[in-house]
C-alpha cells in the first residue's frame, strides 16, 4: 500500500468513526428510531452526499452500530470469563452475567439499541449474527464444559416441549441433552430480563442491593440449567 493509500485508509477510518460516534450521542439524546444521516452529516459539519459514502443509508448506519454494541459486549463478557476460566462452572456462569450487566450499565443506549424495542422499519442483516452470538456461545461453552466433566444435573420437560427442546439441542448445541439446551435459551431469556428491568426502571422501590440481587438470581438461573455441583476453587 503507497503512503497515499495508507493516509486515505486513515482518513476513512476518522471519519467513519466520527460518524458512528455522533450516531450514538444521537441515540442517546433521540433514540435509535430518530436517526436520521442528514443529522449526523449536519452536526459533523458533513453534505449528505459525502456520508452516504461510508453508510448508504440509515440502516446501513444502524447495522454497523448494532455490530459495534454486540461486539464491545461480547469482548466485555469474553474478558471476565478469562479472568475466571480456571474456576468452576458456576462461577464463570455468574461472571459472564456480572459482566453483561456492567456492561449494559456502562452502556444503557446501546444495550437499548440491541436489546429494547425494535427500532419501526429495521431489519438486522445476518451480519449481525456472530457479534449477537458471542455472549450465548460463552454461556454454552461453561455448560458444555460442565457436561463433560462434572456433569449437569436435568430437570424433567413435558413431553409436549421435548419436539422443540430437540430442536433447539440440534441448533444450538447438539451435544447438550435437550433438557439442558432448553433450559438454556429459557436462562439467556431470564437474564436479559433482569438487565432489562434494571436498566429501564421496573426495579425502582422494588429492589435496592441490585447487586446482590443480581447475583443471587443468575446463580439460581444457572442451577436451572444444571450447574449444581460444587466449584474448584
Amino acid at each position: 500500500m503507497s503512503t497515499a493509500q495508507g493516509a486515505r485508509a486513515r482518513a476513512r477510518i476518522e471519519v467513519t468513526s466520527a460518524i458512528k460516534d455522533e450516531a450514538r450521542r444521537q441515540l442517546a439524546a433521540e433514540g435509535a428510531a430518530k436517526l436520521s444521516l442528514r443529522a449526523v452529516a449536519r452536526e459533523l459539519g458533513m453534505v449528505s452526499s459525502a456520508l452516504y459514502r461510508y453508510f448508504p443509508s440509515r440502516d446501513d448506519l444502524l447495522t454497523a452500530l448494532i455490530i459495534d454494541a454486540y461486539d464491545s459486549l461480547g469482548q466485555a463478557a469474553e474478558t471476565a470469563h478469562a479472568a475466571v476460566a480456571d474456576t468452576g462452572p458456576l462461577r464463570r456462569w455468574v461472571a459472564v452475567c456480572e459482566a453483561v450487566r456492567g456492561w449494559a450499565l456502562g452502556h444503557p443506549h446501546e444495550y437499548a439499541l440491541i436489546y429494547g424495542s425494535p427500532v419501526p422499519g429495521y431489519t438486522a442483516p445476518d451480519t449481525t449474527v456472530p457479534a449477537a452470538s458471542r455472549v450465548g456461545l460463552l454461556l454454552i461453552g461453561i455448560v458444555r464444559d460442565a457436561h463433560r466433566t462434572v456433569g449437569v444435573a436435568r430437570t424433567p420437560i413435558p413431553a409436549e416441549l421435548r419436539p422443540e427442546a430437540e430442536r433447539l439441542a440440534a441448533d444450538l448445541a447438539p451435544d447438550l441433552p435437550p433438557e439442558v439446551a432448553a433450559a438454556l435459551v429459557a436462562a439467556w431469556a431470564q437474564v436479559y430480563g433482569l438487565v432489562g428491568f434494571e436498566l429501564f426502571g421496573q426495579f425502582n422501590r422494588v429492589v435496592e442491593d441490585r447487586e446482590t440481587f443480581f447475583r443471587h438470581s443468575v446463580s439460581r438461573i444457572a442451577h436451572g440449567v444444571g450447574l449444581v455441583f460444587p466449584e474448584k476453587r
